[in-house]
């Protein structure tokens, strides 16, 4: 079974960075799909971005520009970089896996407890 573990939030001010980083375990990363998902208080989880196993990336359009998501293979990790960060970008990140890249959270079954990320104005 595979264990999805995220680390690296925190709180920062607006214009800060943060690096999210999310380990994986049960299986290697070489052959899967992870991706970032958030959830803002009160709101519905949204896709943050993805990173293919082939090699396909996305992002969502509201972070376009700000963060980057990659992968060592080597330690079976995704990162995603966070910079420019805004208040809106307040929310608990999860990283979750799954065969292939997809934009809607119900196409992934692994998931993480999440980390938290406050940014203040």
């Amino acid at each position: 079974q595979v264990q999805l573990v995220e680390s690296g939030g925190g709180s920062v001010q607006a214009g800060g960075s943060l690096r999210l980083s999310c380990a994986a375990s049960g299986r290697t990363i070489s052959r899967y799909t992870v991706a970032w998902f958030r959830q803002a208080p009160g709101k519905e989880r949204k896709f943050v971005a993805v990173s293919g196993w082939s090699g396909t990336i996305w992002y969502a359009d509201s972070v376009k520009g700000r963060f980057t998501i990659s992968r060592d293979n080597a330690k079976n990790t995704v990162y995603l970089q966070m910079n420019s960060l805004k208040p809106e970008d307040t929310a608990i990140y999860h990283c979750a896996g799954s065969a292939i890249p997809s934009t809607d959270d119900r196409s992934y079954g692994d998931w993480g407890q999440g980390t938290q990320v406050t940014v203040s104005s």
